[in-house]
């Protein structure tokens, strides 16, 4: 490829593809085990968000809230790994979807978007994978 080209459509950073996902899985990740910290080791921030499931008519508060918690925190800590990501995107993306319907459709498009792009960021990871640089290569690959 000529060298015009190659700087009209960066075809160079393609190298890095796998260190992106692995960024991006890792950021995406810590965000997500950042976000249910405060339930994890307060009760208080558990029992408010228990009451905020009930406020939004999920059912079973009490045992909804800390399997929420848990499992957002299971698909950060899978995520940052790169350890069964694409069960981990999946869930991502059921989770988020649920909380669109439930919760941030109320607010709208906006209101709603950080809520898609975990949904969308989760089909992209159940359908392509963690990559070269995950434990799911190192465990699984063929």
């Amino acid at each position: 490829m000529t060298r015009p080209r190659r700087l009209l459509t960066l075809s160079p950073l393609s190298g890095l593809e796998d260190a992106a996902l692995a960024l991006m899985r890792v950021g995406i990740g810590a965000f997500l085990v950042w976000g249910v910290s405060d339930n994890i080791t307060s009760p208080d921030h558990m029992a408010t968000f228990q009451g905020f499931l009930a406020q939004h008519g999920f059912p079973a508060p009490a045992l909804l809230a800390p399997f929420e918690v848990w499992l957002q925190a299971l698909i950060g800590a899978a995520l940052m790994l790169g350890l069964f990501t694409r069960w981990a995107g999946l869930l991502l993306a059921v989770n988020f979807v649920i909380a669109i319907v439930m919760v941030d459709r109320l607010g709208g498009l906006r209101a709603s978007f950080g809520s898609l792009s975990l949904v969308l960021i989760g089909l992209y990871l159940a359908t392509r994978g963690a990559g070269r640089l995950s434990l799911d290569q190192l465990l699984f690959r063929r």
